[in-house]
């Protein structure tokens, strides 16, 4: 069962690093059309669950036990996989709002979050598990 979370949190981090990259493309971009903000939000919400559930995954390999995304950034936070909890709360509770409901003042909010706090909130996650792949 160990070798198979193993394998399942690798995978889980492949796909992270794929959404990531597409955050940051979105995030590159100066203005945006209509569809392409959609995009960037979108592109958050996607990058952003993969980063807790490769989190979620990785924590499971090592015999943790979580399961909801609120868990498992506590978890991650107690690990010292993650720096700032605060953060990646504030992420969460945006890709909640983000995901079931849109309002324009919300959305236009969402992109300095975004561009400002999440993405390199995420680069740095991203950094951590990368090093963490390596070394097993």
């Amino acid at each position: 069962m160990r070798e198979n979370n193993e394998v399942r949190w690798r995978q889980r981090f492949d796909n992270f690093k794929s959404a990531f990259r597409q955050l940051e493309a979105a995030c590159a971009l100066d203005e945006y059309s209509e569809l392409e903000f959609s995009g960037l939000i979108k592109s958050f919400e996607i990058a952003f669950e993969m980063a807790w559930k490769t989190l979620k995954d990785l924590l499971m390999y090592e015999g943790f036990d979580v399961n909801s995304p609120r868990t498992t950034i506590q978890q991650a936070f107690d690990s010292a996989l993650i720096g700032d909890l605060s953060p990646w709360i504030e992420a969460l509770e945006s890709r909640n709002v983000l995901s079931h409901n849109y309002d324009k003042k919300i959305a236009a909010g969402a992109e300095f979050l975004i561009k400002g706090t999440f993405l390199p909130m995420l680069g740095r996650v991203m950094e951590t598990l990368q090093m963490r792949a390596e070394k097993k």
